[in-house]
């Protein structure tokens, strides 16, 4: 009797080991099964900031980081013959601000700077205008930004980003070569005039009008910047921006 008891023990052990064997094969195999084996800190998509903070993130997780580059487009003209000191001007971010965590900004946000400072090419000076950026407008709040131009795309008559001079937009500097070799054409041809109207005198003048005329516009000197609305610009981020409300 005490064997039979042992058999059945042994028969019921066996049984319920498949048992268990079968219920975790259909565990596996069942798509509608929670699998303990997938992590709930997979990576999340990326999603447009609300300006909400979320408890499970910190706020270094909104913030787009200092030397950030993005394109915007000018809304207003600015240029250094008419635009004075104090003009406020518009300009709309055309790429995604990103900050951790993937929370970006869309573009289509309202920048709002103004002009801190203009200096006219008159005759012979070099044209130079400074942009400082003071907020940006998104949909959930008003946010303050530094940021300063540090490229104009598709003019190159005009340099940024001068070292200690932050802000700052001016006609580029052509090199000495060029405008030496530009003078030296100028002056032939002011003299070729003159030879032609049979007078020294106003060959001589012609020459060097036509020389100081030709070095100037080579150098850079004498011409404004004519920033056009719908003009882009190139903005770099000099301190972080927290896409959060508070």
């Amino acid at each position: 009797m005490k064997r039979r008891n042992s058999k059945l023990f042994g028969t019921a052990s066996v049984m319920a080991l498949f048992g268990l064997g079968w219920a975790a094969t259909a565990v596996a195999q069942d798509p509608t099964q929670d699998s303990p084996a997938v992590s709930s800190t997979a990576e999340q998509p990326g999603r447009p900031a609300d300006g909400r903070r979320h408890a499970d993130l910190p706020v270094e997780a909104y913030a787009v980081v200092p030397g950030t580059k993005f394109l915007v487009r000018l809304e207003d003209e600015l240029d250094t013959k008419e635009t004075r000191e104090k003009k406020r001007f518009k300009a709309t971010t055309l790429e995604p601000l990103e900050a951790g965590s993937g929370i970006y900004l869309p573009p289509g946000a309202e920048i709002r700077g103004h002009v801190s400072r203009v200096e006219s090419a008159g005759v012979a000076g070099r044209a130079k205008i400074w942009l400082t950026f003071d907020e940006i407008r998104t949909k959930f709040a008003t946010l303050p930004i530094v940021a300063e131009v540090v490229s104009v795309p598709g003019d190159h008559s005009v340099k940024t980003g001068t070292a200690g001079r932050e802000g700052l937009i001016e006609r580029r500097t052509s090199t000495q070569q060029a405008a030496a070799e530009a003078a030296v054409a100028g002056a032939a041809m002011g003299a070729v005039m003159g030879v032609k109207d049979k007078n020294k005198k106003e060959a001589a003048a012609g020459a060097a009008a036509a020389a100081i005329a030709a070095y100037l516009m080579e150098s850079g000197r004498g011409h404004e910047i004519d920033l056009p609305k719908g003009a882009k610009m190139e903005l770099e981020l000099e301190r972080a921006l927290y896409l959060l409300k508070e």
